[in-house]
């Protein structure tokens, strides 16, 4: 259960999981409700992503709450005065001092919450997302269905045979996939590779 009643000691919550998985759908939900309740609340994301808006959080069913593209999680101290909850979408494309940035803000009282992909296309933790988990109050893992079988989906499965770290995508590009599917699809492409 994640911490909605935590008005002024300052908590940090984490929503990851795989693509698909709804963890974008989860932080736009918490940061209505915050809305809801007359707390001002700021909103951040990567200016990279830029996939289906340059200043909105976005989920994959077009739900939208507007944002502030940034560059640094060092923007966040100096944008975010007198704000008492603090959205940050797809926090896997920031660099390690977003965790400083968010144990800062909520040393402030704030309500921050993150969300972000665990692990890569390759299945390895993503950029600051481990160590968000670690010093988070909260942290709410979200499943995506494994589009080959039907079991729950942890991985993001890359269809292209692009080892670029960062290839922003959707279905075209990506599928959620269980582990036993993954590890299967890997092999299947290795072998292909090897061919």
């Amino acid at each position: 259960m994640f911490l909605e009643y935590t008005k002024k000691a300052g908590s940090i919550e984490v929503i990851c999981g795989s693509m698909f998985s709804g963890k974008t759908e989860e932080l736009i939900r918490r940061l209505k409700r915050a809305q809801f309740a007359n707390q001002k609340v700021e909103i951040y994301k990567p200016a990279v992503d830029i996939r289906y808006s340059e200043d909105s959080v976005v989920s994959h069913d077009f739900h939208s709450i507007p944002s502030t593209p940034i560059d640094t999680p060092a923007s966040m101290l100096l944008l975010s005065a007198d704000v008492e909850v603090v959205g940050i979408d797809e926090a896997q494309f920031f660099d390690d001092t977003l965790v400083e940035v968010a144990q800062t803000l909520a040393g402030r009282g704030i309500r921050v919450i993150v969300a972000g992909l665990d692990t890569d296309f390759a299945g390895k933790p993503f950029g600051p997302m481990p160590a968000l988990m670690a010093v988070a109050e909260d942290v709410q893992k979200v499943h995506a269905i494994c589009v080959k079988c039907g079991s729950i989906a942890n991985n993001s499965h890359r269809l292209s045979g692009d080892d670029q770290l960062v290839v922003l995508g959707e279905k075209d590009t990506y599928e959620p996939l269980c582990r036993h599917c993954y590890n299967k699809a890997v092999s299947e492409s290795e072998q292909k590779g090897q061919a």
